[in-house]
């Protein structure tokens, strides 16, 4: 994004125009479009079908076309508003003036170019790169090719200039040099975790606007809004048939509120689209349905694009689909027509050669990448993958390698499309004339692989390679999961784990405690805990779930295991929770499930469940074991996170592996066991059983998959979707448009960020002697800092839920929570793995007041600090705020009181989430931290910043003083002119919001 270095111009943003809507489609989405602030008249809709609701539209007053979408023979893709403008800075005169001297001809019209069908006719017609005849554009990677269609479609010389173009085809010269560029995602994601509280915000927006004198019909959606409701199911109910029904039933009762609050915003917004709970995960359902690759709007052909407040987001990268994860807020933004301002990234190629050994799978594949590339380095970057290996890869193969771009760092692991889409486009009924046009499109456009063609070098920052061939099988574990173990070496790094200090590969286990056993009575059958003991194994997560290989590779391990004799002990808490319906389907095809049954992986859901913490409660037995004999207990996953505290509070080790693998170890009842040497049971030969006589060739596996997964499955499965499911479908709902706010609820609540806000910006704000509320180490999860799991009984959350009359048992967790801003400030670093250096090595959520000493949970020393007048700070090492993309690890700080955050390095996203609550990222010097500094986190910390944003410059260096005498430099981690604006304004929606109410 080009912005003038002026001061009077540099923070210039501008409110959108709109251009004319396209046909919506069903499922709960209505679209229509605001004016613009020229003459150009509103055009709405009506009579909308829902794709999975059966109510009707409330704005009967509003009219649209509706054709169906369906993957059949009639599948079409939705389409998206375009053109909508880019929101540039404070002048809005400046912007006004301009808007009415933008020419109405296309900068690039010249390159506007029909697309013919084969048979004759048109396809529609596209920005053609090949058009501009520049060699330079040969050699861009395919996916910042991507960006930059994106750029040449938008431009108008004033909201995207031709110079953010030529940013974009100069990329090799220009990313070194971390310019700055805007991109239009073509539509947004959401899961109901971080949906629900975008859904409040867009609500308070238009109580807001109203306040504001202005209309506030201008709080709409103008991109289409996928909501996907799949993080609420929680395992209250395992190894039982009736587990699906009898926990989606546990499910309503919690969050009946949040889902009828979700179901009004469905209608009381346009162009948002829910799909309903018991659907599946939001990635898989992107993946096998929502993905388009390609858009035909209006005739215009364009490439799929998405952002997404979940950071998994990337899993779609992997069908050729730029997207990745952002905040909440980001996307709240984007929703509202404004664009992403981001830094021109770094591309590393990654060249794939070889093929996979037999009994290695894909899983295997992703921890090996996810580990190279940790230690090559991509934060900030993009991942391209290429070579010759990629033919033997399936899609989901590259989806699940393109799922785990936040675990090794990346903004996305990108798949080029060729002709594995294709295919997998066509199996999962997307109709040959879709394929056909994506094709075509593709191909014209040069962002379409074909391996059987020359191909050409492209210009990539930095290169790795991995020979197929050397991925051996592999867990990932116990903290992170990008800590990886081979098989053959797992029973010694566990030993070493049980003997190494408290840390991420370290328990720290007397050696006198080592071979401790647990005897307790389990509903009366004698039973036993050691340390390693496996209490939950679970098959969950979009990484896995999606793809067929490694879901039956895990029924045929159940299946050798049943006819050998094996049997899961019964304390150990099975679980299987498919991506998509899809997966039962093909289970149930195979006959496999039968086996996956026998041995407690029955379905308990559609939904993350373990893989978020949604694990819920092991059996009283097993806990008290845990608990009274301070046993290291394991959790084995076939997740993508595996953060100490985040699967299950009493599972200090939590593993990372295949589904095939979490059968293998819940056979074994320990991680602690060497599969190559020891057997992992007896058979009823009274033989010993060895992990070789029930793993499955990939041989076994693909003739499985070739017979079992068919077309008509995904074709059926998201048909029935389109009709939701009787639970959801009986939720009443109001039809008005604003939200009546109950002050009495424990769900919704009617958050402060723009209470007492008027139309001038506040501006930017130093900090002056503040106290540090918190000292921090390296790793700092999202995960402690807003956990989205239980909520302990002792937390001031806790507190205050019983106090307005909610039992203990209807807690549900803090994700499910995250629509009432007074539960989520309370569960801020309300992690009970929480490591404060205040607390000289105690672990849990409690802070030291400075003035008087006293130990305190975070959220009361917050308070006592805000009531007394107190700035507070952060200090942090490094990756301050991995994990999951969660605005509330943002948001939850900035209700405490916290105004800066210093650091050695921050997550991506995270830090554009403090960016855009207000919250002053900081970073130490190279070679610098807090203890190098020997700061104690006990001085008070003063910030000197301008108190005019343009005397402040995008990664300037500024000095921070102490009481003590001490000083030191850090960097402003502001890293574009647009999130100065925020600064000024106080935040990115206090931004979007004096915009639009003058728009």
């Amino acid at each position: 994004m080009h912005i003038p270095s002026s001061s009077a111009s540099r923070a210039r943003l501008a409110t959108s125009s709109l251009s004319k809507f396209s046909p919506s489609f069903s499922l709960c989405r209505t679209t229509s479009l605001s004016s613009s602030s020229s003459s150009q008249s509103c055009v709405s809709c009506v009579n909308q079908r829902h794709r999975s609701l059966s109510f009707s539209s409330a704005l009967s007053s509003l009219r649209c076309s509706s054709p169906r979408w369906s993957h059949g023979a009639e599948w079409r893709s939705p389409v998206s508003l375009r053109a909508q403008a880019r929101i540039t800075a404070p002048v809005l005169e400046r912007f006004e003036r301009k808007m009415s001297t933008i020419a109405s001809e296309h900068a690039f019209k010249e390159i506007l170019t029909s697309l013919p069908k084969p048979g004759g006719g048109e396809f529609g017609k596209f920005y053609s790169l090949p058009a501009l005849n520049d060699p330079r554009i040969d050699r861009l990677p395919y996916s910042i090719r991507i960006l930059l269609e994106s750029a040449i479609r938008n431009c108008d010389n004033f909201q995207v200039t031709k110079e953010d173009v030529e940013k974009i085809i100069d990329w090799e010269n220009t990313s070194p040099k971390l310019v700055e560029i805007p991109f239009k995602p073509a539509r947004v994601l959401l899961q109901d975790f971080t949906g629900v509280p975008a859904v409040v915000d867009l609500a308070c927006m238009r109580d807001a606007m109203k306040n504001l004198g202005s209309d506030p019909q201008k709080i709409n959606p103008l991109v289409p809004v996928d909501l996907v409701i799949d993080h609420s199911v929680q395992v209250d109910v395992a190894r039982s048939e009736n587990a699906v029904q009898l926990n989606m039933e546990f499910e309503f009762q919690r969050n009946k509120e949040r889902f009828a609050f979700l179901k009004w915003g469905s209608s009381a917004f346009h162009n948002m689209l829910v799909v309903p709970p018991g659907s599946g995960i939001v990635h898989q359902v992107n993946l096998e349905y929502l993905g388009r690759v390609v858009f035909n709007t209006d005739g215009i052909l364009y490439p799929d694009s998405v952002v997404g407040t979940d950071s998994h987001t990337t899993m779609i990268d992997g069908l050729g689909v730029a997207g990745w994860g952002v905040g909440g807020i980001e996307a709240e933004a984007a929703m509202l027509g404004q664009p992403m301002s981001m830094v021109l990234p770094g591309v590393v190629g990654f060249k794939l050669t070889g093929k996979l050994c037999d009994g290695v799978t894909a899983t295997d594949l992703v921890l090996t990448v996810t580990q190279m590339l940790r230690k090559h380095g991509v934060v900030g970057k993009f991942v391209e993958f290429y070579g010759e290996g990629m033919g033997k890869l399936s899609l989901a193969d590259r989806a699940t390698i393109a799922n785990m771009s936040p675990e090794y760092g990346a903004t996305m692991g990108f798949f080029p499309v060729d002709h594995v889409t294709l295919q997998y486009l066509k199996l999962t009924g997307r109709s040959d004339e879709t394929v056909s046009m994506i094709e075509a499109y593709l191909r014209a456009n040069k962002m379409f692989v074909d391996y059987n063609e020359p191909q050409l070098d492209k210009a990539y920052s930095s290169y790795l390679q991995l020979d197929l061939a050397e991925v051996e099988p592999c867990i990932s574990g116990p903290k992170r999961p990008h800590d990886r173990v081979t098989l053959k070496d797992m029973k010694a790094d566990w030993h070493a784990c049980l003997d190494n200090q408290v840390g991420f590969k370290g328990f720290a286990v007397p050696k006198q405690e080592k071979e401790k056993v647990a005897n307790f009575s389990f509903h009366g059958q004698p039973a036993e805990l050691k340390h390693g003991s496996v209490v939950i194994a679970a098959i969950t997560s979009c990484t896995n779930t999606s793809n067929p290989s490694v879901m039956l590779g895990a029924g045929l391990v159940a299946k050798k295991a049943c006819d050998l004799g094996l049997e899961v002990k019964p304390w150990i808490k099975t679980s299987l929770a498919p991506g998509s319906g899809v997966v039962t389907k093909y289970l149930l095809q195979s006959g496999l499930q039968k086996y996956l049954n026998q041995q407690g992986f029955q379905i308990v859901g559609y939904g993350c469940t373990t893989c978020i913490g949604n694990s819920g409660d092991l059996d009283e037995s097993v806990a008290n074991a845990i608990t009274e004999n301070d046993i290291i207990a394991s959790a084995v996953l076939s997740g993508n996170r595996n953060f100490e505290g985040r699967v299950h509070p009493l599972t200090r080790a939590n593993y990372l592996a295949s589904p095939p693998l979490v059968v293998a170890y819940a056979l074994a009842g320990t991680v602690d066991i060497d599969f190559e040497k020891e057997p992992i049971g007896t058979g009823k030969d009274g033989k010993s059983v060895y992990f070789r006589d029930i793993w499955p060739s990939n041989e076994e596996i693909a003739e499985v998959v070739q017979s079992s997964v068919l077309p008509d499955m995904f074709k059926g499965t998201y048909e029935a979707i389109t009709k939701g499911n009787p639970m959801w479908n009986q939720l009443s709902v109001p039809t008005s448009t604003i939200y009546s706010w109950d002050p009495n609820s424990t769900y919704i609540h009617e958050p402060p960020y723009f209470k007492d806000m008027s139309m001038e910006p506040p501006g930017p704000f130093g900090v002056k002697d503040a106290y540090c509320l918190l000292n921090f180490g390296d790793s700092i999860t999202t995960d402690h800092i807003s956990p989205a799991g239980n909520i302990n009984k002792d937390s001031p959350a806790a507190k205050y839920l019983l106090e307005r009359g909610v039992d203990r048992k209807d807690f549900n967790s803090y994700g499910s929570r995250r629509g009432n801003d007074e539960v989520m400030a309370r569960g801020t670093f309300a992690n009970i793995r929480l490591v404060n250096k205040l607390l000289n090595g105690e672990v849990g959520p409690k802070t030291v007041h400075i003035p008087t000493g006293e130990k305190l949970d975070v959220f009361d020393a917050a308070m006592r600090y805000k009531s007394a007048g107190y700035d507070t700070i952060v200090l942090a090492g490094a990756e301050y705020g991995s994990g999951s993309s969660r605005d509330w690890a943002a948001k939850g700080p900035k209700l405490l009181g916290v105004k800066a955050v210093i650091a050695k390095s921050f997550e991506r996203i995270h830090r554009s989430n403090l960016v855009g609550m207000g919250i002053i990222p900081l970073c130490f010097k190279a070679g610098e931290d807090a203890d190098t500094l020997g700061l104690t986190g006990k001085e008070r910390y003063t910030i000197d910043l301008p108190n005019k944003v343009s005397e402040i410059r995008p990664g300037q260096d500024i000095t921070v003083a102490t009481d003590t005498g001490k000083s030191f430099t850090c960097t402003v981690r502001f890293d574009t002119e647009v999130e100065l604006a925020y600064f000024d304004h106080g935040g990115i929606l206090q931004y979007v919001l004096r915009k639009l109410s003058k728009q």
